[in-house]
């Protein structure tokens, strides 16, 4: 069956000062039917934070601008951008006073409706089919580590006061986790989104599922902003979002 991808970005400072997230879909310059979703939420200092997000993306734009989907690995390629974000943050740091740091949550989906996944942090991505979760990456967090011990509920991790302690993300001294995973293929109303904890942490993966099955993408990334900002009660983080799904050709 032929198919088309419909997608959708969202970006909302929040009640924060400062906007330190970035998000972006890029197409592929040469390749119909190949593109990537991207998150990078910065953290440090007043513009450090910023400053590691759009190393994130500056780099992953060069790495998918040389990226030949009929024999480059999309795996390989995230993994690069992992570790070449990484270094160019730490780069960045020698010549500024903040401490840059930036998660990353990204998915590149080929041609043949292959798609990888990679993620540093706690920013995540999802993949729906339909309404249904199928999975979503696993925090690089304290509260993950927590959960994965058997200590903490997932229910009682979303409110832990230390929720927001990460065990890896990119600029910092460790290098960073490359946490990679695979979809064979999509199928016809699969949806990925990549988003920062700004935005998940109001929200099961059963309402994200409901929202992003039941709209287009453009209403749904509004949709989950617009409940994320009313569940922040004034508290809300940077918020963002890359969202794209697999649709029929009519």
């Amino acid at each position: 069956m032929m198919f088309r991808f419909s997608g959708a970005t969202g970006l909302h400072r929040g009640d924060r000062a400062y906007q330190q997230d970035q998000v972006e879909i890029i197409s592929h310059p040469r390749t119909a039917g190949c593109l990537m979703g991207l998150v990078a939420d910065g953290m440090g200092g007043k513009s450090g934070g910023r400053k590691a997000a759009d190393q994130v993306l500056l780099t992953s734009r060069q790495i998918f601008e040389r990226f030949a989907p009929a024999q480059d690995d999309g795996a390989e390629l995230l993994r690069q951008l992992v570790v070449e974000s990484h270094l160019m943050i730490k780069l960045t740091a020698i010549t500024s006073e903040e401490e840059p740091h930036s998660t990353v949550a990204a998915f590149l989906i080929s041609p043949n409706l292959r798609c990888d996944v990679v993620h540093a942090g706690d920013s995540r991505v999802y993949h729906f089919r339909g309404a249904e979760m199928v999975r979503r990456t696993t925090d690089h967090s304290y509260v993950q580590r927590l959960v994965d011990e058997g200590k903490l509920t997932e229910e009682a991790a979303q409110n832990h006061p230390q929720s927001n302690l990460l065990t890896g993300c990119l600029g910092t001294r460790a290098d960073p986790p490359v946490s990679l995973w695979q979809i064979d293929a999509l199928q016809m109303g699969d949806t990925l989104l990549a988003c920062s904890d700004g935005l998940w942490h109001y929200f099961t993966p059963k309402e994200i599922g409901a929202i992003v099955h039941a709209l287009p993408p453009r209403e749904a990334s509004e949709m989950l902003i617009s409940k994320a900002r009313q569940r922040a009660r004034g508290g809300g983080d940077n918020l963002s979002l890359a969202m794209a799904r697999v649709d029929p050709l009519r």
